[in-house]
């Protein structure tokens, strides 16, 4: 389906932009066979209210038309940055993008997502006005037919107890890194990093980043419309590599969190120990989480837990 914003119709009618020599946010952008969703997502990134911002494309060995529409707009708005790459999936674009990165913060969009306008100035402001690593916004499912909310923020508030940042994320089903800006300094410090050539390299990185962080400033009446493209790499999770990355993305999460001796409840996170049968069909699956494990037929069935002895 094309989205709803001609953007190349109306090139001719853009002014230009100039580069800025000191961006307060760099929005990595991901790109990789794009082409009918692309347009909707420049065209809100370059219509934010704040104009002070880079908007790193990283293109990820697209073969369809999405780099054509990329640089027509490009050729008008000197803030879009073009980087190439052979495909590497999204962690490694990512992690190029940040390298490339000069902003104070930086924002992730995918690209059949969209934002508000106010977006990033929304979230910049609240960032630096309460000194905070991360500032955190409502993300939203979108479809022809969905509008579903992820996040419930109702207040400006200030999170800094590990608990408290990971409840205010919903960290324990929500592990997105786009509903949120985070200051670059504070991410080359800790290494945090997306882990690369692999589906679910958000997980580790969103746990990773939410942890190191000094505090996380919510903020409302702002969101992140996260479009539920069928063919996206979320849902299309059918192949034995995607079903293998994502255990072996939960097991990561699970070892840093082990690692670290975050408090969280017992089955805040789990992940997968062992797999009889099929990644389709399993027979028998062992999770463990961070107190014990259980052991389940077919993948729905418990038929024992056992704890871990301390």
């Amino acid at each position: 389906m094309r989205n709803q914003f001609p953007l190349l119709e109306k090139i001719e009618e853009l002014k230009y932009i100039a580069k800025v020599d000191k961006p307060k946010v760099s929005v990595i952008v991901p790109v990789y066979n794009a082409e009918n969703y692309i347009e909707r997502c420049l065209y809100y990134l370059i219509s934010q209210t704040i104009k002070e911002i880079e908007i790193i494309i990283v293109n990820d060995g697209s073969t369809d038309n999405t780099m054509e529409i990329v640089k027509k707009v490009a050729d008008i708005d000197k803030r879009i940055i073009i980087v190439n790459q052979e495909n590497k999936l999204q962690g490694a674009a990512r992690n190029k993008g940040i390298a490339f990165a000069s902003g104070e913060y930086i924002g992730f969009c995918d690209a059949d997502d969209y934002i508000d306008y106010e977006y990033y100035e929304k979230l910049y402001y609240a960032a630096k006005k309460y000194d905070a690593d991360i500032a955190l916004a409502e993300n939203v499912r979108v479809s022809e037919i969905k509008y579903k909310p992820r996040l419930n923020i109702k207040n400006e508030e200030v999170f800094i107890d590990i608990i408290d940042k990971f409840n205010a994320c919903n960290q324990k089903k929500n592990e997105c890194p786009t509903n949120k800006i985070y200051r670059t300094s504070y991410l080359l410090e800790n290494n945090i990093l997306f882990p690369e050539g692999v589906y679910c390299e958000d997980k580790l990185f969103s746990v990773q980043s939410v942890y190191y962080a000094n505090k996380i400033i919510t903020v409302p009446n702002v969101h992140y419309y996260y479009w539920e493209n069928p063919n996206s790499t979320v849902n299309s999770k059918k192949t034995k590599k995607h079903i293998k990355d994502r255990c072996i993305a939960k097991k990561a999460v699970l070892d840093f969190v082990k690692e670290k001796k975050i408090p969280v409840e017992n089955w805040y996170f789990k992940a997968e120990k062992k797999r009889i049968g099929s990644y389709h069909f399993p027979l028998f699956v062992i999770q463990e989480s961070t107190e014990s494990e259980k052991g389940f037929l077919f993948g729905l069935f418990c038929i024992y837990e056992k704890k871990f002895v301390k």
